[in-house]
């Protein structure tokens, strides 16, 4: 299987080439280690600048604001059909990276679909769009790589029709058993009346259901773009999320190792070939 290429962009001048470098090493470890043996995905994430996208890489672009003030991140296809993303800049930016980096790689068209019950009562069997970060997104699933926030994400194993004792239904184990939804996430799909419906869980927990949008009131929008629309703010909330303090600590943590990492060698270095 030939590799998907994704470019990390900035456009705003709160992101600098370091940050920038930064994450894209995050998402690329994150990708390599965790999501593509799980999701069979091979993948390179790298840091561009914004002229520089060599062709046939999927660009996300950073920037301070998105013409849609509904939506704080999405992703969809361009009109030569290559798939791209955009995030919101707010403190917890790579969060929101990572999540539409992981779901961009899952299902790069915005169009696969799993069977399965619903999650309304006597609704029957329906079409779950496969968001691989919606049900699990908030920043308390989070954790991190390099010290960077990233993204928890369902396995396949999500939408197996039963539970099982040793089922591993997300990355990080938060999601215990298949269609779980947690605080602060979503799950969408289609029904066999031709609507979108939506399971949201509040910060408690509770779940509530979204009354059905038809999908022919698309108004031309790609599938995935219509469906982020249903779900106003939502990943703007994502990019000013309040970091847990274990992130916090890590964060910290990787700073620390990465003054030590280059100290080392720069130590070496000088005594190898003076300074």
């Amino acid at each position: 299987m030939q590799p998907y290429h994704v470019a990390l962009v900035s456009k705003t001048a709160n992101v600098g080439a370091s940050e920038l470098s930064q994450v894209a090493a995050a998402l690329q470890k994150q990708v390599a280690r965790d999501f593509g043996p799980v999701w069979d995905v091979t993948a390179t994430v790298d840091a561009f600048a914004l002229n520089e996208i060599p062709a046939g890489y999927w660009p996300i672009f950073v920037q301070d604001s998105i013409d849609n003030p509904r939506l704080a991140g999405y992703h969809q296809t361009g009109d030569d059909g290559t798939p791209y993303a955009v995030v919101l800049y707010g403190p917890t930016w790579s969060l929101t990276a990572s999540h539409e980096c992981l779901e961009m790689l899952a299902d790069p068209f915005g169009s696969q679909k799993r069977n399965g019950l619903s999650l309304i009562p006597d609704q029957g069997r329906v079409d779950y769009l496969v968001e691989v970060c919606d049900p699990c997104e908030d920043a308390a699933n989070a954790y991190g790589v390099n010290g960077v926030m990233v993204s928890d994400f369902y396995t396949p194993h999500y939408f197996d029709p039963v539970s099982a004792p040793t089922g591993q239904y997300s990355y990080t184990g938060n999601i215990r058993q298949p269609f779980q939804v947690l605080a602060n996430g979503y799950l969408s799909w289609f029904a066999a009346d031709g609507n979108v419906y939506q399971a949201f869980a509040d910060a408690a927990g509770n779940i509530s259901f979204t009354d059905g949008v038809p999908a022919t009131n698309r108004n031309g929008l790609p599938l995935r773009e219509f469906v982020d629309s249903l779900t106003p703010d939502h990943h703007r909330k994502l990019s000013n999320a309040v970091r847990p303090q274990k992130l916090r600590d890590a964060q910290r943590d990787a700073q620390q190792a990465r003054g030590r990492h280059a100290e080392k060698f720069l130590a070496d270095i000088a005594s190898r070939f003076g300074r």
